[in-house]
This record gives structure tokens, C-alpha cells and sequence, in this order.
């Protein structure tokens, strides 16, 4: 009977970026694993030494970096406008979105006072923003942020507590081609991230409750939900008109551009550089 990589060899060759045929690899016994084993690390943190050689002499921004930034300039190209909220968020404003104590999002927020707490997402602060800028702004009112978000995730291969967030809205979509602008922009964002087999669904939500949703690869990663209005989250806020919005996570995004089964690799760490393991 063949075997596999331990549970420990399988996490470390993930970690130094191995392919997916090289962690299906299966061997006679023992002793001819240990030796591929320790002939393929030597190799992997050779290469994993080359990459971190280049980043410092060539660009010297990760990639998360340097993907805010292409997508800001995509978007800003398109008519959004871009806008920077805060991290701290109220209770209130979460209440407003229905989030309260019974809400199964709750457990997984970071409170730092009994009326506030780190962001678990953007939209509150956007709804926020929407209020004052539909009194002076002609429509469509388009806006984006691009900011880190944070929540206790279950710990795993495709969740973070920290991540970060793109989530554009445009207020004044016509409703009979609010999903055909939804699957343009999504397009837009996926392409410029280097993401190239991903399809559009309808699912179900904690907080919007049906929306479309973007998911790519083999494994249907989903890199982004899509939501449309009128939706009745917008009666708090006094807002009564066609709207679509977008939310994606760029470390999500990253990790399907890469094809890779390890989001820490794409993730604001201590472990980390650029997608490059450290320990090395």
C-alpha cells in the first residue's frame, strides 16, 4: 500500500509553494519518502530564496500592494470615486444592518468596547457616506474603498481574521441592467487581478440574503458577493433607489490568480513577504 506526505511534511511543502502534483505524490515506503522529501525542501527554499533576492532589487511592493493599486486606478478610470472610512465601527451603524446580538455574524466580531468594534466589513460605512453624497452628488453616485476588514474566522486554508476589502457601489443602476453591470465590473476587478476561469452564482447571505456571487478555479473559490437595491437593509438609512455593490477579497483574489491552496501566503504577515515564506 502506497503512502502520502505526514500531515507535517504536506503543511511545509504547501507553505514553500509545491504544486498540486507534487503533493499528490505517493510513495513505496518510508525511506524513499523522507528522501524526496528532503531533496524537494532544499530545492523549494532554493527557489523561495531566488524570489525573495528579487523582490528586494526589482519592484519591492507585494502583490496586495500593488493590486490596491491597479484597481483603484481601474475604478477611478471607470467613474468611482475613491473613499477611506475608519476601522473602528459602531454597534449602531452594524444594528442598521441588521447584524444585533442574535445575528450568527456577532460570534465573530472583534469588540473592542461595548459600542465598538474592529469592521467586520465596509458597507455600514459606505451606506454612511451614500446618505450625504446622494443629496449633492448627480447619479449615478459611484464609490469604492479598498481597506483591511476583520473577523474570528474558523481557522483554515481559505479564511483570515485580517483581510482586506474592495467594495464598490453605484447608486442609480437602471434596474432591468443592474445584472449585467454587476457581471461587467465583477469581470473588470477579476481580470485585473490575473483571475481567468471564474463564473457567476446566485446564493444565499447572512446579510443581503440572495446574491450573486463570484467564484473561480476548480475548487469555486468565491472572491466576491454582489448584492442590488432597492433592498430592504436600505430603509434605516432612508435610501430608496436602484443600486448595485460589489464586495471582493483581494487576498481571495490573489489566491485564485495563483492557483495556490494557501491564503496566508497572500495575506498582511508576520510569516510571509509577498507571498514568499520567510522561514527559510
Amino acid at each position: 500500500m502506497k503512502i502520502s506526505w505526514t500531515p507535517t511534511q504536506a503543511q511545509r511543502l504547501i507553505e514553500l509553494d509545491a504544486t498540486d502534483l507534487t503533493l499528490a505524490k505517493t510513495f513505496e515506503d518510508k525511506s524513499s519518502r523522507e528522501k524526496t522529501y528532503q531533496a524537494l525542501e532544499k530545492s523549494l527554499v532554493m527557489t523561495q530564496r531566488q524570489h525573495l533576492a528579487k523582490f528586494q532589487t526589482t519592484h519591492g511592493r507585494p502583490e496586495l500592494c500593488q493590486l490596491e493599486s491597479r484597481l483603484a486606478q481601474i475604478l477611478t478610470q471607470a467613474g468611482f470615486a475613491q473613499v477611506t472610512t475608519p476601522i473602528i465601527m459602531s454597534r449602531g451603524l452594524l444594528n442598521k444592518m441588521s447584524i444585533d446580538a442574535k445575528h450568527p455574524l456577532n460570534s465573530q466580531i472583534f469588540w473592542i468596547q461595548d459600542d465598538k468594534c474592529l469592521r467586520p466589513m465596509l458597507a455600514p460605512h459606505l451606506y454612511y457616506l451614500l446618505v450625504d453624497l446622494l443629496r449633492v452628488w448627480e447619479r449615478p453616485v459611484r464609490i469604492f474603498e479598498i481597506g483591511p476588514c476583520f473577523r474570528k474566522e474558523s481557522k483554515g486554508a481559505k479564511h483570515a481574521g485580517e483581510f482586506t476589502m474592495l467594495n464598490l457601489v453605484e447608486m442609480g443602476t437602471p434596474e432591468k441592467t443592474r445584472k449585467e453591470r454587476i457581471q461587467d465590473l465583477g469581470s473588470r476587478v477579476a481580470t485585473a487581478a490575473g483571475v481567468k476561469n471564474f463564473h457567476f452564482e446566485t446564493v444565499t447571505s447572512e446579510v443581503y440574503g440572495d446574491t450573486i456571487d463570484i467564484v473561480a478555479g476548480k475548487d469555486d473559490l468565491e472572491i466576491a458577493s454582489a448584492a442590488m437595491g432597492p433592498h430592504p437593509l436600505d430603509r434605516p438609512w432612508k435610501i430608496n433607489e436602484s443600486w448595485i455593490g460589489l464586495g471582493f477579497g483581494l487576498e481571495r483574489l490573489l489566491m485564485a490568480s495563483h492557483q495556490s491552496r494557501n491564503l496566508a501566503r497572500f495575506c498582511r504577515s508576520l510569516a510571509y513577504l509577498d507571498g514568499i515564506r520567510l522561514n527559510i
